[in-house]
């Protein structure tokens, strides 16, 4: 289950770093008004809107993957162990007489030693 979480946790770091990445590169919306007047990015790697295209795509899926990661560690960090679990308020809350009867008995203090028990040993 440990592992389970790390290899999760691991992926939803790894999706929002490349996210942010992706999103930083993309153009805003006034970028595509001056493609359309001949002064765009005709001659890139992905052509006019190719590139537009491909990174919000990439950029949509792993926001889907984001979403997912986000949800299966709420899930499992919901989860309660079975036995012994629970927060410390909550044993607290379940037990009010064991804690209200120790301190309403005053505990008496030890004798003080007397006899052999003072002479001290080699």
């Amino acid at each position: 289950m440990n592992t389970v979480l790390t290899i999760v946790l691991a992926l939803q770091m790894l999706s929002a770093l490349i996210m942010i990445g992706l999103i930083l590169v993309q153009h805003g919306k006034g970028a595509d008004m001056g493609a359309a007047f001949g002064s765009g990015s005709s001659g890139s790697l992905f052509g006019a809107s190719g590139s537009a295209n491909f990174l919000s795509r990439t950029t949509a899926v792993l926001a889907t993957v984001f979403f997912i990661c986000t949800l299966a560690l709420a899930y499992f960090g919901n989860l309660r162990p079975v036995s012994g679990g629970g927060s410390v308020l909550e044993s607290a809350a379940s037990t009010p007489a064991a804690s209200s009867s120790a301190a309403a008995a005053p505990i008496a203090p030890a004798a003080p030693p007397s006899g052999a028990a003072l002479i001290p040993s080699k």
